[in-house]
């Protein structure tokens, strides 16, 4: 028996219950983790409140990111053995594979072995994060030295991967917030420059830090209005990377920008990263990496007790955190 979180019905984290029940040995392919720290994402917050882009059965459990001690093997699945310390990178469904809870099941191609420094907390705060970083600017857009990239939410979990993965290539960060109150934080974290977007010109402050012509990438999770300014500042040719769509206002299609300067508009998932071998492969290679050299560093805002699990939802819809959110078990 173990304690999993599942909802029964569709709302704000009170709908979050701790609960008691058997969870199965795991299946052919995959292991079983004794779950150590969980890392949410705000995908777990749209999902249980029924604004994702899929709908869960009922009840459903949650959660795609953990970090633990492997229990048990299941039938042919071999290079891990109990007791092995493990991070899980997204499975393509957390109603398959919910991480939230003492034990939990995963594919075994998505199980790493993460570096031996790594605390629990960073383990679980690590993939999400980093892979979709990483897909975006490196895989697709390709993002190469000397080029300015403009992120937006930019203290967000993912915001801050792209911060340093730009650095680790020697790219220039362009880090876009709301308000001023993380501006200090964002410039400590790596970003070359900070746009307040409530406060700036958002086209004006791009061209003025770039040039006219010099933002090639684009890596947004919000959508909404900004698409107008942020691609009237990009490069010829530029390609904008859409992750999230976190504006509740109707996003435009930008024609005149994206005709006169062929843009290319695409939207992304990174589970498109992770369902590819290869690609797969190259981006835990280059995470690794960077993780070892100490070049890329999560950067956690809040740990919370398992327990605590519907406060720890409300803090991540509060947008407060600066980084990543992480309940520890």
């Amino acid at each position: 028996m173990a304690r999993v979180v599942r909802f029964h019905q569709l709302g704000g984290p009170e709908v979050l219950r701790i609960e008691t029940m058997e969870v199965p040995p795991p299946g052919p392919g995959e292991v079983q983790i004794r779950v150590r720290a969980l890392g949410l994402n705000r995908a777990e917050a749209l999902i249980r409140s029924g604004r994702y882009i899929v709908s869960p059965p009922l009840p459903s459990g949650l959660g795609c990111e953990a970090a633990g001690q492997i229990e048990s093997l299941g039938p042919g699945v071999t290079g891990f053995a109990p007791g092995d310390a493990v991070s899980v990178l997204p499975p393509n469904s957390m109603v398959r594979w919910p991480a939230y809870g003492d034990v939990a099941n995963f594919p075994a191609e998505l199980v790493v072995r993460h570096p031996a420094a790594l605390s629990w907390e960073a383990a679980a705060a690590t993939w999400m994060q980093y892979l979709t970083a990483y897909g975006a600017l490196i895989d697709i857009a390709q993002l190469r030295r000397g080029e300015f990239v403009a992120i937006t939410a930019a203290s967000s979990s993912i915001g801050l991967a792209a911060i340093q993965i730009a650095n680790v290539i020697g790219a220039i960060p362009v880090a876009i917030t709301r308000t001023r109150a993380k501006m200090r934080d964002l410039l400590a974290a790596g970003a070359a420059h900070v746009i307040v977007s409530e406060e700036e010109d958002l086209q004006a402050g791009l061209t003025d830090i770039a040039g006219p012509e010099a933002v090639r990438v684009v890596f947004d999770a919000v959508g909404g209005p900004a698409f107008g300014p942020l691609t009237a500042a990009m490069a010829r040719g530029g390609i904008l990377l859409e992750y999230g769509g976190l504006s509740p206002e109707p996003t435009p299609f930008p024609l005149p920008a994206v005709l006169g300067k062929s843009l290319t508009l695409r939207g992304y998932v990174v589970h498109e990263i992770i369902a590819d071998p290869l690609r797969r492969a190259a981006a835990k290679a280059f995470i690794l990496q960077g993780l070892e050299s100490g070049a890329l560093t999560p950067v956690i805002d809040r740990v919370f007790p398992f327990e605590q699990i519907v406060e720890a939802h409300r803090y991540l819809e509060s947008n407060a955190q600066f980084g990543k959110i992480v309940v520890t078990l």
